[in-house]
């Protein structure tokens, strides 16, 4: 399995029965193709679908039912479709209970840098603001590095798409948690130790006591 899909083959082991979950552009789409066996979760996507199911299958796609990334997706029996003012007033009204968001960067104070590299040119923030501040648990679902770099910072030095706001990291290395101490190894990857994670970690790692190995 590669790292994407393994990382969100663990995300989805975050959900619960009966959660609204919005899932963000790029890899927290591929959760949608690993929810639990029995957990009843309901899937929002903010350009106006509620009851999203998992990643259209190639030469089955629809072209009228698409996620907020332009990218083919079934639907659920009892979907429903509305438009982004309706889309935004759920997010934003506090009915989301988890999003599930990639990143630039996420810092120990749970800082989230999700839109802008400066120097570059990029579409913007997208729903990303509201979604974070809307959201009852907001998950980072991102690789731990990029191009060697660390993403997982001591302070985000990218510009801010909001503050304290994130609560979990899980990466292919290991997952993470936000505390008011910092950032807490809660799991680790199958045949990594928490000198090579923490080597791949701007931020200062603080091993839980009960570390246990990363299960999908």
């Amino acid at each position: 399995m590669d790292a994407k899909n393994f990382i969100a083959k663990r995300v989805a082991r975050e959900l619960r029965d009966g959660d609204v979950v919005n899932l963000g552009i790029g890899l927290p789409t591929l959760v949608a193709n690993y929810l639990p066996e029995g957990v009843h979760i309901t899937l929002q996507a903010e350009n106006g679908i509620l009851g999203t199911g998992p990643a259209a299958e190639p030469g089955r796609e629809d072209p009228e039912i698409i996620n907020a990334g332009g990218f083919p997706i079934t639907v659920l029996p009892g979907a429903s479709f509305f438009d982004s003012a309706v889309s935004f007033d759920i997010i934003r009204g506090g009915h989301v209970d988890v999003t599930i968001l990639g990143a630039l960067q996420v810092d120990e104070k749970g800082n989230l840098a999700s839109w802008m590299v400066p120097g570059k040119r990029v579409p913007g923030m997208g729903g990303a603001m509201d979604l974070v501040v809307g959201a009852r648990k907001v998950i980072v679902a991102m690789e731990h590095t990029v191009k060697g770099q660390p993403k997982i910072m001591a302070s985000c030095t990218y510009p801010l798409t909001a503050v304290g706001v994130v609560k979990k990291i899980i990466t292919e290395m290991g997952v993470m948690d936000i505390t008011p101490a910092g950032i807490v190894l809660s799991e680790i990857a199958p045949g990594l130790n928490p000198e090579e994670v923490q080597a791949a970690t701007d931020a200062k790692l603080i091993i839980s006591d009960s570390l246990t190995e990363m299960v999908v």
